[in-house]
């Protein structure tokens, strides 16, 4: 189904296991169920009083999800690809651009269900949204930050080639914790062999909508 007025429904990116494809508002509650209770949340995502903190988190995949649809501007956009293995719903990938189209950065998030960690899908579901900011949308570079002892996200971006690019200190519940950030250049990445294991369609009438033309 085509979608003329929102042309990144149509969006898709396909690596040997996974197709990559927006998130829908049919997908939501099947998202909501899959999320693994270490997916660190927006913490400026409203908290409510009086609700179970497992049903927080759940009704904050909607908002988070209708907020970055209603906030996108070509300044500021953030993608919401839903993960799909055989057509079924196993995670959520993020890219996102702020001030795009003058300082070429993408960030991104990213969690898988737990029933299917330890098979690969982590590092293909990067590299497929990579492939899309690096190849399609012109990106310079990517960044991504994860706590230090977040071991797997860490061992991911590594895997696919970004570098450390310092640690800040951020607070982490009532405590204090430490952030590690990385960086990932274009010609590092097309170097790799990711981009040639990615296959992106429907890209080229959304460019506008990223302040590309």
């Amino acid at each position: 189904m085509s979608h003329p007025y929102w042309p990144m429904f149509d969006i898709r990116l396909t690596t040997p296991d996974l197709q990559l494809r927006h998130l829908t508002e049919a997908d939501l509650s099947t998202l909501a169920a899959i999320l693994p209770e270490d997916t660190e949340q927006d913490p400026s995502l409203t908290t409510y009083d009086g609700l179970d903190p497992a049903v927080n988190r759940k009704v904050r995949v909607y908002q988070g999800y209708w907020r970055a649809l209603a906030a996108w501007r070509t300044q500021s956009w953030a993608l919401a690809f839903g993960v799909f293995h055989n057509d079924e719903l196993v995670g959520h990938q993020g890219l996102e651009g702020e001030d795009f189209a003058a300082l070429r950065t993408v960030d991104s998030s990213s969690f898988l269900a737990e029933t299917v960690r330890g098979r690969g899908y982590g590092k293909q579901m990067r590299a497929a949204v990579l492939t899309l900011a690096f190849g399609h949308l012109g990106a310079r570079f990517a960044i991504t930050s994860a706590w230090t002892d977040n071991h797997a996200s860490l061992g991911v971006s590594r895997s696919l080639g970004y570098v450390d690019n310092g640690i800040t200190a951020h607070r982490r519940s009532d405590m204090a914790g430490e952030m590690t950030h990385l960086r990932l250049t274009r010609d590092q990445w097309m170097a790799s062999t990711w981009p040639q294991q990615v296959t992106v369609s429907e890209i080229e009438k959304c460019l506008v909508f990223f302040g590309l033309t």
